[in-house]
């Protein structure tokens, strides 16, 4: 009976432990873009991109369907500065600016602002602030309908208590 426990305690734990992941996104946007490793639950196997809220030009900015046009879904990647860039939007770089609506936002692009530098860590695929490298940009637990398409809120969380699946992105330059 003990040995039997035992042996339940660990494949509970096993099967506790590693996490069912979805199949990677087919990503159909063109370079450059940043999305997250893992398709999740987004129905039409397009992946979850950085994305500006609404169509076109917008100030916050959402977790989304990675459109196969791409567009206000195309970011790069700037090491050097550590800025994340608008393709669509020429100018404008990825910033934290928590309010009452989103994380986010789509600001002027300014490398000397603390709040729009961000590093990548390759070796966890973990997007963090430069100003707090224990905090982790990571999508919402939940999605909802965009149209066609899908959205996720677009968060700062902890990355020691966030979801792999959930703050594990790509950036494809």
């Amino acid at each position: 009976m003990k040995h039997d426990l035992q042996l339940f305690a660990v494949i509970a734990l096993v099967a506790f432990t590693t996490q069912t992941r979805a199949n990677p996104p087919n990503l159909q946007t063109q370079s450059p873009v940043i999305y997250l490793a893992d398709n999740l639950d987004e129905k039409d196997g397009l992946g979850w991109c950085i994305d500006t809220l609404g169509r076109g030009f917008a100030e916050r900015l959402q977790a989304h369907s990675c459109k196969p046009r791409g567009g206000d879904v195309q970011f790069s990647f700037e090491v050097s500065a550590g800025l994340i860039r608008s393709v669509e939007f020429s100018g404008y770089c990825m910033a934290h600016q928590p309010n009452d609506e989103s994380t986010f936002a789509l600001v002027t692009c300014d490398a000397a602002a603390p709040s729009q530098r961000f590093t990548y860590l390759p070796e966890d695929r973990t997007i963090r602030p430069s100003e707090d490298e224990s905090a982790c940009v990571s999508v919402g637990e939940s999605s909802r309908s965009a149209g066609p398409f899908m959205s996720r809120t677009l968060l700062l969380t902890a990355c020691t208590a966030t979801d792999g699946l959930l703050k594990e992105w790509v950036v494809l330059p």
